[in-house]
Parts: C-alpha cells; sequence; structure tokens
C-alpha cells in the first residue's frame, strides 16, 4: 500500500494523508487556523455567479410566504 503524501495548502510542507495527520490537508493546527483566518478576512473567495451576486445582494424585496 502507498502513501499519499500532499503539500501543505499554507505552507507547502509535506503531509501524509491519513489518520497520523489529523489537520490533513494541513501540515498543522497553526497552518488550518492561518487559512481560517484568510478566509474569515475574505483574502480567498470562491468565484461566483454574477448574475446570483444580483439576485442576492439585497436589492431585491424579500419575499413573502
Amino acid at each position: 500500500m502507498s502513501i499519499t503524501v500532499i503539500e501543505c495548502p499554507t505552507c507547502g510542507a509535506p503531509v501524509e494523508w491519513g489518520p497520523q495527520s489529523p489537520s490533513r490537508p494541513f501540515c498543522s493546527e497553526r497552518c488550518k487556523l492561518i487559512d481560517l483566518g484568510a478566509w474569515a478576512a475574505e483574502e480567498h473567495a470562491i468565484p461566483g455567479n454574477e448574475l446570483e451576486d444580483d439576485l442576492f445582494s439585497g436589492d431585491v424585496p424579500p419575499r413573502q410566504h
């Protein structure tokens, strides 16, 4: 059985993919928290659809149930 090794998305350190690496895909809890902080600071973003962004921008009145 081969061991899968990936790079930590934060620092690039090698990480073995398995139970011995509980913070995977990160090499450590520190790198995991650095990444979380980047998402919270909006340094990372998932590209969206401009049309959907417009629909949910708050310009549309709330739907009546």
